[in-house]
């Protein structure tokens, strides 16, 4: 083609998706999730003993503070986002709704799966979540952070002692799954799901900014969804 050869335009669609409050929720709730998954790991194989006088360190000390922290930023946040999915937009509540029933949704999570595994030569245009993203978060996102922080809770309750709010709330969980072990286990187990997860959620989102001609990781930051080379589907 010749450098004087004009080139079309190219058609972009920019739409308002997330509000700020959605997208500072998840850019905390990372973080969050980013100590309490390096700290996890500590307190579940916890480091070997430290040189010198015992009474000179306090690692572990300051490793479960940083982990314990960060649980209440995770809990609180989730009780936040629960209440923004009732005051903001329809997609600040798509997070929380799984369309079972839903022939349409099945469908396209089917497509979406094909498009993922390179079976599909074009992926479908949604403006939120599309079917197969809406239900890795709500298994992960929705159901798995009301796991993680029951069951951790649950933990923190016995070094907060009978009587305290988190016994009172959560005391329940132990004798549920047997015993304290039993949820250090369930708990430990939920926190490599949540890392596949985000493994998963990092690559799909980087994947379709370049392959799908629809904006990902940018929407998260400003809000609004662009579609390139917009076409009807």
């Amino acid at each position: 083609m010749s450098v004087h050869e004009r080139v079309p335009p190219t058609k972009i669609t920019a739409i308002y998706v997330y509000e700020a409050p959605v997208r500072l929720w998840h850019w905390v709730n990372a973080a969050a999730i980013l100590v309490l998954c390096v700290t996890g790991y500590f307190i579940g194989s916890p480091l070997p003993t430290l040189s010198g006088e015992a009474s000179d360190h306090f690692l572990m000390g300051y490793i479960r503070f940083a982990h314990f922290t960060a649980a209440y930023v995770f809990a609180i946040g989730f009780l936040v986002r629960i209440w923004w999915a009732f005051v903001g937009n329809e997609h600040a509540r798509q997070l929380f709704r799984f369309p079972f029933w839903s022939g349409a949704y099945w469908d396209g999570l089917l497509q979406e799966a094909r498009w993922y595994a390179f079976l599909e030569r074009r992926p479908r245009k949604y403006v939120g979540h599309n079917p197969l993203a809406q239900f890795a978060m709500f298994w992960f996102m929705t159901v798995g952070t009301l796991f993680m922080i029951v069951t951790g809770f649950a933990l923190y309750s016995e070094g907060a002692g009978p009587g305290s709010w988190q016994d009172s709330l959560f005391g329940w969980v132990i004798p549920l799954f047997g015993q304290s072990m039993d949820v250090h286990t369930w708990h430990h187990m939920g926190m490599w799901a949540i890392i596949l997860f985000v493994m998963l959620h990092v690559y799909a989102a980087i994947r379709e900014d370049i392959m799908s001609r629809q904006s990902m990781v940018s929407t998260m930051i400003s809000g609004v969804r662009t579609f390139k080379d917009d076409d009807p589907d």
